[in-house]
């Protein structure tokens, strides 16, 4: 890029920040723009964002800059959210179907989690739904969990937090307001909060997958069948 080579300062340099927010396929993070302009330093960067998020604050202006995923991301104001929803509402979008946002919220407050765990909550099979959500990069196999028959270990991706406006696991909302059964939930108080476990800590030891690509459901479901021929019990222990 060329102006890696010297640092653009001042309102040029707010200009090329505005337009790698708006252009960035995933949130903008700092760190991205110290890889772009490394002799700028992270004051100076700093700064640029945050007057790219000032100049869009004004009522007049149509666009906001969200803090989300540990990044930026441009995005339309959510009061002007009615002419957007009306530019769209002839188009036919693919949803996420409700087994899917319960299997979603599942893995996001009880993560690692494995299939058999997540059926137990769920008292429906998973797998295609995992498969699905694999698909769309929202979950991803974290490694194995060290028990009879190493079940996969299923927990969320950045993308699951960029779909969701969150800019961590710490923004989940109560569990209680999914209607899901924590299979924990006698062990606490009454409507005690379920904090996400990147919060509170991975419960249990587990093989750790190194692989971010958020998987995909024919891998997936070929351990999976691999773990049933050996007929081993207690995945879900």
């Amino acid at each position: 890029m060329r102006e890696s080579a010297a640092v653009p300062l001042g309102e040029r340099l707010r200009a090329i920040v505005e337009a790698l927010v708006f252009a960035a396929e995933e949130p903008l993070t700092l760190e991205d723009l110290i890889d772009l302009f490394p002799a700028a330093g992270r004051e100076i960067l700093q700064g640029a964002l945050d007057a790219v998020r000032s100049a869009c604050e004004p009522e007049e202006r149509g666009l906001t800059v969200q803090r989300v995923a540990g990044g930026y991301r441009m995005a339309t104001k959510p009061e002007l959210g009615e002419w957007v929803r009306a530019l769209f509402r002839s188009r036919n979008r693919r949803r996420l179907t409700s087994q899917a946002l319960e299997t979603l919220a599942i893995i996001a407050y009880r993560q690692p989690i494995t299939t058999p765990e997540i059926q137990a909550i769920r008292g429906a099979d998973p797998t295609s739904v995992l498969e699905a959500l694999l698909v769309k990069k929202l979950v991803r196999v974290l490694g194995r969990k060290k028990v009879v028959g190493k079940p996969l270990l299923y927990g969320t991706t950045r993308e699951f937090l960029a779909h969701f406006g969150l800019n961590s696991l710490e923004d989940l909302p109560d569990i209680a307001e999914f209607g899901i059964r924590d299979p924990g939930a006698g062990s606490r108080p009454s409507g005690s909060v379920v904090l996400p476990v990147a919060a509170t800590g991975a419960v249990g030891p587990f093989e750790e997958d190194n692989d971010d690509s958020g998987g995909n459901g024919e891998e997936t479901q070929e351990d999976e069948d691999d773990e049933s021929e050996r007929g081993d019990d207690g995945d879900d222990s």
